[in-house]
């Protein structure tokens, strides 16, 4: 597994995934969402994504260095896990945390497909991540998983991450844990 910027040539295991995640999941790295110059908010849809026109324009948006960073956001570089030419996930480094991040999005957000799950893949994609965020200049990191979410706190774990304390989703009242990893 390596982390790669999105290309168009996993467009057909992409929405392989989208439909493993039942449709509502949408990219695991965010929405279908794109701010333009102007500020206003587009959509992609389904349809628009399954043609090659609409897939490379959904792939420039998340590889544009320069795209504009929506209200409540902050600057974001989306990966994408890929094995054996398959897209098998997404992650998204948050260059900086805004409130919500701080207390319980986290400086790196992840996600594996169903069928690509228990294979390494997470604690993979974690690990090369971290030199990712080092070369942003970051010192440490935090990542956060659901309290019940036993997978994702031993990926956390495995990269080096200390748990730090265990808050309340502001969103929806669930348990996070707030890990932090040390990149010095």
């Amino acid at each position: 597994m390596r982390l790669v910027p999105p290309h168009v040539d996993l467009q057909r295991s992409y929405l392989e995934a989208v439909d493993e995640f039942g449709g509502a999941h949408r990219d695991g790295d965010g929405t279908w969402m794109w701010i333009d110059e102007a500020g206003t908010e587009h959509e992609f849809t389904r349809a628009e994504l399954e043609t090659e026109a609409g897939f490379a324009r959904f792939v420039h948006r998340r590889t544009d260095p320069h795209r504009p960073v929506p209200t409540g956001f902050v600057p974001s570089t989306f990966l994408w896990m890929e094995a054996d030419g398959h897209y098998v996930g997404s992650l998204n480094i948050r260059h900086d945390l805004n409130d919500f991040l701080r207390h319980e999005g986290g400086h790196i957000g992840y996600s594996v497909r169903p069928s690509a799950r228990r294979r390494g893949h997470a604690t993979e994609a974690l690990r090369q991540s971290l030199a990712v965020c080092r070369d942003l200049g970051l010192d440490r990191v935090l990542v956060t998983c659901d309290d019940d979410n036993i997978g994702s706190a031993t990926v956390i774990g495995t990269n080096g991450g200390i748990l730090d304390n265990r808050v309340r989703s502001e969103r929806d009242g669930r348990l996070v844990r707030r890990y932090w990893i040390d990149l010095t």
